[in-house]
C-alpha cells in the first residue's frame, strides 16, 4: 500500500483559495444519478461557479461541477465538524 500524502505535500499553481478539510475521512457528493465519494480528502476549493476542486491523500485530484443535491462528510475522532 502506497504511502498516504499530507497537506505538507500539496502543490499547486493557481489563484484558487484553498482550504484544508484534512479533518474529514471522506466526503459524499449525491447526485440525481450517482454518488461520488471521496476517501481522505486533503485541500479544498470552490470556484465562483460553485465547483469544488479537491485533492486527496492518495495523490488525486479531482473535480465535482455544481449540481449535487447533497453532501455529507464524516470527520476523524476529535476534529472540527465544520472548517469553512
Amino acid at each position: 500500500m502506497a504511502e498516504l500524502l499530507t497537506v505538507k505535500d500539496f502543490k499547486h499553481e493557481t489563484d484558487h483559495k484553498w482550504t484544508d478539510i484534512s479533518s474529514e475521512q471522506y466526503r459524499v457528493y449525491e447526485f440525481s444519478d450517482k454518488d461520488v465519494k471521496i476517501e481522505n480528502p486533503l485541500m479544498l476549493s470552490v470556484s465562483k461557479s460553485g465547483g469544488h476542486r479537491i485533492f486527496d491523500a492518495q495523490g488525486l485530484s479531482h473535480y465535482v461541477p455544481t449540481g449535487y443535491r447533497h453532501l455529507y462528510w464524516l470527520v476523524k475522532s476529535g476534529q472540527p465538524h465544520f472548517v469553512k
